[in-house]
């Protein structure tokens, strides 16, 4: 089994253009910008999956997140790549995503791709343990008392803001 630092990710240029490949390891070390998925989960009463990070996170952890998903392998699609973060983040098969949007998020010199999907799920989930300590489904309302109250990861935070407003632009959301 491959070893988490060692997995292959895509390098991007600032256009979200392929150019070249490297370990996690060396694409975290040299701050080379990279791509992740995002995947805002409802539930049948239209509640939000949110979860807190595992404490071993390299990435916020024990900081909660209205998404799942993460980084985008190499020779990856988006689209494959959000599907497999969803069902192994949330335990489960069948989970059909809809892309929505794509940001360039950057943080203290690092910055990565992020493309914002949205899914259904009416089925139990089984959260994966090792990368989530907690989870529930929260209520829009409240998502946004929590988003004042509890520490949200920064780039989920700003995906987020983002989504509500790409949700109020977009008719029949």
């Amino acid at each position: 089994m491959q070893k988490y630092e060692d997995e292959i990710l895509d390098v991007v240029d600032e256009h979200d253009a392929v150019i070249g490949t490297a370990s996690r390891a060396e694409v975290y070390r040299r701050g080379l910008t990279h791509r992740c998925t995002f995947v805002l989960v409802r539930d049948p009463q239209d509640r939000v999956f949110v979860h807190r990070r595992a404490a071993t996170k390299g990435y916020g952890p024990g900081a909660y997140d209205a998404f799942v998903g993460g980084v985008v392998g190499t020779g990856e699609s988006y689209a494959e790549a959000a599907v497999r973060e969803a069902e192994e983040e949330l335990g489960v098969s069948g989970v059909v995503p809809r892309r929505l949007f794509n940001f360039l998020f950057s943080e203290s010199g690092f910055s990565w791709f992020c493309d914002v999907w949205e899914a259904r799920w009416d089925g139990p989930v089984q959260p994966q343990a090792e990368e989530i300590d907690w989870h529930g489904w929260l209520t829009d309302a409240e998502l946004a008392e929590r988003l004042t109250e509890w520490e949200f990861v920064p780039d989920g935070l700003e995906a987020y803001r983002r989504y509500l407003s790409h949700r109020s632009d977009t008719p029949g959301q």
